[in-house]
């Protein structure tokens, strides 16, 4: 469900900020900018931003949170490999980013911009936690909580510190064989399992060298090298329940986690692309690219991957 809300983000916010300044490369003070508040664009979007808001929560409401119940919370932290928590900060992070492009984009100053962007992410995932304490099939879950304040932590905690995004969360996914064994719960379409099943999802850290080793001039500013999380076998939470194939014989699949590191490049640090293009690059390059990768879990070991991740 935030993974939702996160693919729909990185379309929708970086077509509003596409003219907003590059990111730079030295922090910013936090002033206002020259020009000011351009007035036009600041009320677009507080109105854009109060739309999505309660037009995104009133569908979620409708399709996700039916049945309402009185409040209550769970501990799912032990559930889906902690993908589910992952998910979550990497949400978190998108939206805070998102809503500082917006802030910079409408001539708010810097830090103001990083203020909002962080609070109007944690106002929205507060919101759907609040939501999952009312509905019958989830619960206030403290530590979704904590995974939303940490992505929304690294983004401001960055952008306050160095005035640029040295650590990016991205999103990967490809598609697997466990879907068809619980299509209720993992998906029965493309679409769906890239929100629902954990199993595809690939999360991201993706660090720019050129900001944190001591390199030369002719170094590419843009290469990132990108440390991955993932698992592998879960057809259930906690535990898988017993399955069967189409010739009634049982399926037993075995859970693991999964370590990955690959090349990647931050195509908002190319040098010849325009300030508005590197902005909208910076804030929409959600996906991890396609590269070769080392993968480490303990029931393979350690697999070489020339481009994209195999089907599992």
């Amino acid at each position: 469900m935030r993974v939702a809300v996160l693919l729909s983000l990185a379309v929708a916010i970086p077509g509003h900020s596409i003219r907003a300044q590059p990111i730079p490369a030295t922090p910013i003070p936090s002033t206002t900018d020259p020009a000011g508040i351009r007035e036009g664009r600041f009320i677009g979007v507080l109105i854009g931003t109060a739309a999505f808001y309660t037009v995104t929560l009133l569908m979620l409401k409708k399709q996700w949170y039916k049945k309402k119940v009185p409040f209550h919370s769970f501990n799912d932290n032990r559930e889906w490999l902690q993908m589910d928590k992952v998910g979550h900060a990497a949400t978190a992070y998108c939206m805070s980013r998102g809503g500082y492009e917006l802030m910079r984009w409408s001539g708010v100053n810097e830090g103001a911009s990083i203020l909002t962007g962080g609070l109007l992410a944690l106002l929205f995932q507060t919101t759907l936690e609040v939501y999952d304490g009312y509905s019958e099939g989830w619960g206030f879950s403290k530590g979704d909580m904590i995974a939303n304040v940490a992505g929304t932590a690294l983004f401001m905690g960055q952008q306050y510190g160095s005035g640029q995004q040295v650590v990016t969360l991205k999103y990967g996914f490809r598609k697997t064989i466990f879907p068809p064994y619980r299509p209720n719960i993992l998906g029965r379409t493309t679409g769906v399992q890239m929100l629902k099943d954990y199993n595809g999802q690939q999360y991201w850290l993706s660090v720019n060298l050129a900001s944190v080793l001591p390199v030369g001039p002719s170094f590419p500013r843009w290469l990132n090298l990108d440390f991955g999380y993932s698992g592998s076998g879960m057809i259930g939470g906690h535990d898988n329940p017993r399955v069967f194939d189409q010739n009634g014989n049982e399926v037993k699949f075995e859970r693991y986690r999964q370590f990955f590191i690959s090349p990647d490049a931050d195509l908002s640090r190319i040098g010849t692309f325009s300030p508005s293009l590197q902005r909208f690059i910076g804030t929409a390059q959600f996906f991890k690219i396609p590269a070769p990768s080392f993968e480490y879990n303990r029931v393979k070991g350690f697999r070489f991957h020339p481009l994209i991740l195999p089907k599992e």
